[in-house]
């Protein structure tokens, strides 16, 4: 993981992704994101690197929302936001 985010930007699909979502999830990763600019290692985010996958990672919103990302230098890329079954569709 990088040291420090210099910025950060949203795909696409996330942003479809994200206005599909109720307010209130919306709310949680808005409040998630926070912390993860501040600190990308904080224990409520559980980020990890998504399984069979080189350059991805997860993180949590929810216990049943995640969202998914990749770092590209020091910006890091939202990839997609959803139920846990998200995982399963940002292979390599």
């Amino acid at each position: 993981m990088v040291e420090r985010i210099e910025s950060y930007r949203f795909s696409k699909r996330f942003k479809k992704e994200y206005n599909a979502l109720s307010k209130e999830i919306q709310k949680a990763f808005d409040k998630k994101l926070a912390l993860f600019l501040d600190d990308t290692t904080h224990p409520s985010l559980r980020v990890k690197r998504i399984q069979g996958t080189k350059h991805r990672w997860e993180g949590s919103v929810t216990k049943n929302y995640r969202f998914t990302f990749e770092f590209i230098e020091n910006t890091v890329l939202f990839r997609t936001i959803g139920t846990h079954d998200i995982l399963s569709r940002t292979r390599d």
